[in-house]
């Protein structure tokens, strides 16, 4: 994932995909929990943080286009 520096240089068409391709993922993951799948627990932190990540940079961008 990238660092908020690298994500504030993306357009928001390019955020926005990279915000749903974070959200199957963690769709995936609780899958492959429910199923029985090995997965490994620290996974979960780690894309639910890269998603907060995205989303705190897509609210700025959002705010400094209305200001």
């Amino acid at each position: 994932m990238s660092t908020a520096k690298e994500l504030r240089s993306k357009s928001a068409a390019d955020l926005q995909k990279e915000l749903l391709e974070l959200r199957r993922e963690q769709f995936n993951l609780r899958m492959a929990r429910v199923t029985g799948d090995p997965v490994k627990p620290d996974q979960f932190t780690k894309v639910r943080r890269n998603i907060a990540r995205l989303k705190t940079v897509v609210g700025e961008q959002t705010k400094g286009k209305k200001a």
